[in-house]
């Protein structure tokens, strides 16, 4: 059984995102892609805008683009990534995070709520 945090907002293409422009995939997404063994994160400094592919998450059954789920800059990493992604399934919601955005606007965006009825 997969979690939905009530406190964050979500995509429909499975990221969240949290009050502090962290942003991770959910637990639904990683468990859809199985155990994750790479994961392409973007630069530091970066603008992006809501809906652009901005990071790549690697299974071992497939390879997943990350949008962003707001416009901003990014401002964050998680470096811890780089040597466990495996973070990612243990963790969507605490340690396996991917980056964090200085939000500008949010995208199409939806809550905990929503996000489970629309993938269940």
């Amino acid at each position: 059984m997969t979690t939905t945090p009530t406190e964050l907002k979500y995509a429909a293409s499975h990221e969240w995102l949290a009050a502090d422009g962290t942003v991770g995939i959910t637990d639904f997404a990683q468990d859809q892609l199985g155990d994750v063994v790479y994961v392409e994160l973007p630069e530091v400094g970066r603008v992006v805008t809501a809906g652009e592919t901005v990071a790549v998450v690697e299974s071992v059954k497939t390879a997943s683009d990350i949008y962003a789920p707001a416009s901003g800059t990014i401002v964050a990493v998680n470096d811890a990534l780089s040597g466990t992604p495996e973070l990612v399934n243990s963790g969507p919601y605490e340690g396996g995070w991917l980056f964090k955005l200085d939000v500008t606007g949010e995208g199409d965006l939806m809550d905990a709520a929503a996000y489970e009825a629309a993938n269940n």
